[in-house]
């Protein structure tokens, strides 16, 4: 065996194990997707942080979702409107669960999403 054969199935092999140890990035939700497309010129991160902001619960931030979309005329079904409201509830707003985004799709008993 040659040394040149040797070290293109070492290459090889590293090549493989490499592959092995990296992970694809996770997709985007169809929330962030909108947001980013859509959103994301006009708003920086500080208008959700900014101590007068119109949002501080729930139904008051699909309210806006819902405000600014039409406002950007976005025509956003219902379904969008509350991907981008759990996308935002959940990088920036935290708000309870129970009475968030879970309703927005409808909860089974338990509390399970259903969808």
């Amino acid at each position: 065996m040659s040394i040149m054969s040797t070290v293109c199935r070492s290459g090889a092999a590293l090549l493989m194990l490499a592959a092995g140890f990296t992970s694809a990035a996770p997709a985007q939700s169809r929330g962030e997707l909108l947001y980013t497309t859509h959103c994301i010129s006009c708003h920086s991160a500080q208008i959700h942080w900014r101590a007068n902001k119109s949002v501080t619960d729930w139904a008051s931030l699909k309210a806006q979702v819902r405000r600014w979309q039409g406002t950007a005329s976005l025509a956003w079904n219902d379904a969008d409107i509350a991907e981008v409201s759990r996308y935002l509830n959940d990088t920036v707003y935290h708000f309870d669960a129970s009475t968030g985004p879970q309703s927005a799709l409808g909860a089974a008993p338990g509390g399970t999403r259903v969808r």
